[in-house]
């Protein structure tokens, strides 16, 4: 079916008149008439009426015009929505990151972004698998590391690193350690060095486990580690950035840590106009730069 001809019986049906619908389409009123007339061949019906005071719709013509009218409807209904999403936010995004940093940090200041935007629809998936954004698997990413794929637009966040902390519940009743070696009077929770996690942690955890450690608890994600930490069952490491919610947790030795884990937020080349993103973007940078001034104002733990 021709479009251009629908576009073109559907105002004239409006106007009733080859003129009128002439004028609000710009067209002559014999270019007008073409038009019509060979929608009407192609249908193989005749869909006006004519007589001396203008057009009249057939009962085939009332069956086509029923039909435009509902398309220009959803029509003007999709380029208001487009419109209004230049400045609003809504619909689903689908956000991909670990399951510690998911669970642990973004989870906890989600409610403040659905204050924020309402009609906003997020996926959140959680895992150490890293998603294909460039096939559209997800459409923004957290990782803790750059990602190495073509067409993705970076940004970093901010640098982790994992360190030891426990409760003052449990080293009041087992002590406080003071060097590496006093590690192995402690049970160590931490991330199996097998198991899906950044390699500065895995490298960290197998640098303790060479003082004679005991007693271990491991855990496939730090979620895990902070609850076993929480309830008294050892000594753990965990991201620093867990101490910003939890400020019962105390550090165990201060100059024990991994590497620099830096922190990405990326997604596609193609939604670089997204307002989805672009809201979910500053509001992440929002969060960050709010917790680097709360750090400032805060002695380290």
């Amino acid at each position: 079916m021709d479009w251009d001809k629908l576009r073109i019986f559907h105002a004239v049906a409006d106007a009733g008149s080859l003129t009128h619908a002439g004028e609000t389409l710009h067209l002559s009123q014999s270019a007008v008439s073409r038009q019509i007339r060979a929608l009407e061949e192609s249908l193989g019906s005749t869909l006006f009426h004519r007589h001396a005071r203008g057009l009249i719709l057939t009962e085939q013509g009332e069956l086509l015009h029923d039909a435009t009218t509902a398309m220009s409807k959803r029509l003007d209904a999709a380029v208001a929505r487009i419109r209004d999403s230049v400045e609003e936010v809504f619909g689903e995004l689908r956000v991909t990151t670990t399951t510690g940093f998911g669970s642990l940090w973004l989870a906890k200041r989600l409610p403040k972004l659905y204050a924020r935007y309402p009609d906003l629809k997020i996926d959140l998936m959680l895992e150490e698998q890293l998603l294909d954004l460039p096939m559209r698997e997800a459409d923004v990413a957290i990782r803790m590391k750059e990602p190495s794929q073509a067409d993705l637009i970076r940004l970093r966040l901010m640098s982790v690193k994992m360190r030891l902390y426990a409760t003052q519940p449990y080293l009041d009743a087992n002590g406080t350690p003071t060097s590496m070696e006093d590690l192995s009077g402690h049970r160590l929770i931490c991330q199996n060095t097998s198991s899906a996690q950044v390699s500065a942690g895995a490298r960290l955890v197998r640098e303790l486990m060479t003082h004679n450690i005991a007693s271990t608890l491991t855990v496939n994600n730090y979620f895990g580690v902070l609850q076993a930490v929480l309830n008294g069952l050892g000594v753990g490491v965990l991201p620093d950035y867990v101490t910003e919610d939890h400020p019962q947790l105390v550090r165990v030795l201060g100059d024990v840590e991994s590497t620099e884990v830096p922190v990405f937020l990326a997604y596609p080349e193609e939604l670089r106009a997204s307002r989805r993103i672009a809201a979910f973007r500053e509001f992440i940078t929002e969060q960050i730069m709010e917790k680097r001034q709360r750090l400032k104002d805060t002695p380290d733990m």
